[in-house]
C-alpha cells in the first residue's frame, strides 16, 4: 500500500505500508502479520534505512510518526536523509494480534509478547529492509521496553547494525521481586496513559504537547479497531513488556549488552524516573564492545520526551548521531 504523508510547507514524503506475512493462527507455528511503515525522505532515497522499534504501550503511528505541531520524528530523520521504518509488534497498531487477545477469550495465563518472543519480530523486519533496500546495515532507534528487544537484536546480530539509539533504555535493577503475576493483556485508557506521560513532570513545568494531545488520543484508540466497544475506552496491550521491564528490574536482564559492537547513543530525559541514572551508569558500563557509547541527558524532558517540548533535542542529538555513522551502512552491489 503506498501513501503519502504532508508535512510543512506542503512538502509530500513518500510512504508505504508492507504487510510482513505471517503463518495462521489454525495452523502450527504461528507467526503474526506484521505490519511495517516506511517514510523516505523526498527524494525517495532508500540508502540510509533507519528501524523504529517502539515501546510498551503504543505503536510506531502514535510516536515516530505522529505529528507535533505538524512536523513529526520521521519527518526530522528524513530531513536529515535518512529513510524511516516504524515496526508495530504483534498485539499492536496495524499488526495482527495474539489469538488469545481475541473474540472472548478468558485472560489468563502467561504474558505476551515477550522480549524473547519478539526479537523475531524485528529479525524479520530486518530482513525485509535488507532485501528491499539492497542496504547490508541498519541502525536501530529503540524506545524504553523496545531497547531491550533492540538490544537483544543487536547482540545476536552485530555485523547487521550500524549505530543502534536507545532512547530512554530500560536498565537492571535488583529490586525484591513480586509476588504479582501478569496477565497474558491488559487494557488501557487514554486518562491513564495522559496520567503516565505528565507524571514525571513537576507540576509547575509541563512539556507534554497538550495541544496536540486530543488529537494523540484520538490515534491512540484508532489503533485498536476494538477500543471503543468497552466503557470506558481502552486500548488492548500485551502485557510481556510489563513482565520483561519487572523481569529486569529483578535482577534478570533479557540481553548481553557486552556483545553488541555498535556505536550507542543512550539519550534519556532529566526527568525521567524510568531509566534512572544508576541504571543507566550500569548500561553504559555493560557496552564494553561497543567502540563508542555516548550518555545525554535533555533538560526538562521525561520518558515520554517524543510527545514533548523537548523532542527537538532528541531529534537533534539523534541525527547528529546517526550521521556520524550514516557512510557506514553500505549496500549491496547490483
Amino acid at each position: 500500500m503506498q501513501k503519502t504523508f504532508r508535512s510543512p510547507g506542503a512538502i509530500m514524503r513518500p510512504a508505504h505500508d508492507h504487510m510482513l506475512p505471517g503463518v495462521a493462527a489454525n495452523g502450527p507455528g504461528w507467526k503474526p502479520h506484521l505490519l511495517l511503515r516506511e517514510q523516505l525522505p523526498v527524494n525517495g532515497d532508500r540508502s540510509r534505512p533507519v528501524l523504529y522499534i517502539h515501546g510498551a504501550t503504543f505503536p510506531s503511528a502514535t510516536s515516530i510518526l505522529f505529528k507535533f505541531e505538524g512536523l513529526s520524528w520521521a519527518d526530522s530523520l528524513n530531513a536529515a536523509g535518512f529513510n524511516v521504518f516504524g515496526l508495530d509488534f504483534a498485539g499492536y497498531g496495524g499488526s495482527e494480534r495474539y489469538p488469545a487477545m481475541t473474540g472472548n477469550q478468558e485472560n489468563v495465563g502467561e504474558p505476551l509478547g515477550r522480549c524473547a518472543a519478539t526479537v523475531e519480530q524485528v529479525e524479520r523486519a530486518v530482513l525485509f529492509i535488507i532485501k528491499e533496500t539492497g542496504c547490508t546495515r541498519i541502525s536501530i532507534i529503540a524506545h524504553s521496553w523496545g531497547t531491550t528487544v533492540a538490544g537483544r537484536f543487536a547482540s545476536q546480530h552485530p555485523a547487521i547494525v550500524d549505530r543502534l539509539v536507545l532512547f530512554g533504555p530500560i536498565g537492571l535493577r535488583h529490586h525484591p521481586r513480586s509476588a504479582r503475576s501478569l496477565t497474558p493483556w491488559t487494557y488501557i485508557t487514554v486518562d491513564q496513559q495522559y496520567a503516565r506521560f505528565v507524571k514525571d513532570a513537576p507540576r509547575d513545568a509541563p512539556v507534554l504537547v497538550e495541544t496536540d494531545f486530543p488529537r494523540w488520543a484520538e490515534a491512540y484508540l484508532a489503533s485498536d479497531p476494538t477500543s471503543r466497544s468497552r466503557t470506558p475506552a481502552s486500548v488492548q496491550t500485551p502485557n510481556g513488556p510489563a513482565a520483561d521491564i519487572g523481569e529486569a528490574w529483578c535482577g534478570s536482564f533479557p540481553y548481553d549488552p557486552s556483545l553488541i559492537e555498535a556505536p550507542t547513543l543512550i539519550v534519556r530525559g532529566a526527568w525521567d524516573s524510568t531509566s534512572a541514572t544508576a541504571d543507566m551508569a550500569w548500561l553504559k558500563a555493560a557496552l564494553t564492545a561497543s567502540p563508542k557509547v555516548e550518555d545525554i541527558i535533555i533538560p526538562r524532558a521525561t520518558h515520554l520526551m517524543h510527545l514533548e517540548d523537548g523532542r527537538h533535542a532528541l531529534y537533534a542529538v539523534t541525527n547528529a548521531f546517526l550521521t556520524e555513522g550514516s557512510a557506514a551502512g553500505g549496500r549491496v552491489s547490483a
